[in-house]
């Protein structure tokens, strides 16, 4: 659920004087809306398994690893400096790997 957290606040005693019909009425508001969305629209951007990408061409800059990155030894992703959580005989591990 999303949250405005520009909206004003409702001070303690005014979020008691809720209702419980009030509150089931608005979770069932939230809950009737929908969203139209046209099916061709949707299609137009997928791609089927198997479909023929050979003409295709990709236009994606590589670029080397950086000199404040490193290569975790455990998932090969390339990570900042401030994303190492430890090196083990040489091997650099990552934050996510090391939990």
């Amino acid at each position: 659920m999303a949250t405005d957290y520009d909206s004003p606040r409702k001070a303690d005693e005014e979020m008691s004087e809720d209702s419980l019909q009030e509150l089931q009425a608005r979770r069932t508001d939230k809950g009737t809306s929908t969203i139209d969305v046209d099916p061709e629209e949707v299609a137009e951007g997928m791609e089927l398994p198997g479909a023929d990408l050979s003409n295709e061409e990709l236009s994606v800059r590589v670029l080397p690893r950086q000199a404040d990155e490193f290569t975790c030894s455990r998932c090969f992703l390339v990570h900042h400096r401030s994303q190492l959580a430890e090196e083990r005989s040489g091997q650099l591990v990552c934050r996510e790997c090391a939990a």
